[in-house]
């Protein structure tokens, strides 16, 4: 069951108000929202003495949390940056990072839309400042007149999937949007929004798919066979637009901390990422 992250946050975070519980506080990322609350919920069934706070906002305010010392663990869909690096160290922090497993940025689609698939030029030419497409019909799909227009679904550029999608489909990171994207605050958000608008099409993690959406295949270029996001298709490099997914800890971890992110990477929550619909670290 998809959660929203206000329920997440108020969910998980009453479970650390248990009298002489240990509390983890995880934060960031909204790709991880979801999959981090249910890693949260499955490993307090085994250790009923630690209370797992787990709230999204996006990788770069878990990122700006962990550099100002005031949590635990900050999830993110994307790789810490250089300054932020420097940033942490002049704070006093130092940044250790987590590889939990893999995600699929797909490509999301109104369910009645009739695009058999996309390539990655003309998603550029669809989302990047500067691009020529603008229509339906110049994608060979047919609506109402009304609806002929590409109704753009984005994110907010502290967003780690904005980022992902920006330096890999757009071109890198001098590269800008088109400013009638609709910039939405969170993964589920974006599919929510092309579930309800016919003539929408955006970009999300894989795990936030749901009946109202189509995912479309991607070609890297015209002419390639059109690849569907997968655990195979995404472990194995052949879909386009795929990233690892981290967690980051100030130092090595020790303790309760430790404990829970080797078990995150172990068999029982990489089971958990998987049935949640990402991508693990292995096949299992």
């Amino acid at each position: 069951m998809k959660l929203l992250a206000t329920l997440s946050v108020v969910s998980l975070s009453l479970i650390a108000c248990g009298a002489g519980k240990k509390e983890i506080q995880n934060l960031g990322s909204d790709t991880l929202l979801e999959v981090a609350g249910a890693l949260a919920e499955a490993y307090g069934k085994t250790h009923p003495d630690i209370a797992i706070s787990v709230s999204g906002g996006g990788s770069g305010v878990g990122i700006k949390n962990l550099i100002d010392g005031d949590v635990d663990i900050a999830n993110s869909s994307r790789p810490m940056k250089q300054k932020e690096i420097d940033e942490a160290k002049h704070n006093g922090q130092n940044p250790v990072q987590h590889k939990i497993g893999f995600d699929g940025i797909a490509i999301y689609v109104h369910k009645d839309n009739p695009l058999q698939s996309i390539t990655l030029e003309q998603l550029k030419e669809l989302f990047g400042d500067g691009g020529k497409l603008t229509k339906w019909s110049e994608l060979g799909v047919t609506f109402a007149a009304d609806s002929d227009k590409v109704v753009l679904a984005s994110r907010q550029n502290n967003s780690g999937t904005y980022e992902c999608f920006r330096d890999g489909v757009l071109g890198g990171d001098k590269a800008r949007f088109k400013q009638e994207c609709n910039n939405l605050n969170g993964s589920k958000d974006v599919v929510d929004f092309c579930g309800q608008t016919k003539s929408a099409i955006g970009y999300s993690g894989i795990a936030y798919a749901t009946k109202d959406v189509r995912v479309l295949p991607v070609a890297t270029k015209t002419g390639a066979v059109p690849v569907t996001p997968t655990i195979d298709s995404i472990l194995d490099a052949t879909y386009g637009i795929s990233r690892p997914l981290f967690m980051y800890t100030n130092g090595e971890p020790t303790g309760d901390i430790k404990s829970y992110l080797d078990w995150i990477k172990g068999d029982g929550g990489q089971r958990v990422l998987q049935d949640k619909g990402y991508v693990p670290l292995r096949k299992l």
